[in-house]
């Protein structure tokens, strides 16, 4: 059974930072690229950032410079570090993986960018 558990999230001040985890279970994690999304309240969920399985990056523009994506095959787990953080980012986090052409989320973590 594929299971995502997310962590990490909190309340932080404009200009902090913070490191989300995704924690996988029931996949051959290492083979797997993830992707981190995240959906504000009324709007679409959307990709911030994905690794592959290679520990290939890609990130949304408006992340790009402040957040890192990273990987430890060890521990199943993929790490979102967020630094300088924006009232505009806003949002519940969540990591995603496709497995079998099924897509599966996380239960997600809440990100709260407010002074």
């Amino acid at each position: 059974q594929v299971q995502l558990v997310e962590s990490g999230g909190g309340l932080v001040q404009p200009g902090g930072s913070l490191r989300l985890s995704c924690a996988a279970s029931g996949i051959f994690f290492s083979a797997k690229a993830i992707g981190w999304y995240r959906q504000a309240p009324g709007k679409q969920r959307d990709l911030v950032a994905h690794i592959t399985s290679f520990g290939s990056t890609n990130y949304a523009d408006s992340v790009k410079g402040r957040f890192t994506i990273s990987r430890d095959n060890a521990k199943n787990t993929v790490y979102l570090q967020m630094n300088s953080l924006k009232p505009e980012d806003t949002a519940v986090y969540y990591c995603n993986v496709n497995v079998g052409a099924v897509n599966y989320w996380g239960q997600g973590t809440q990100v709260t960018v407010s002074s």
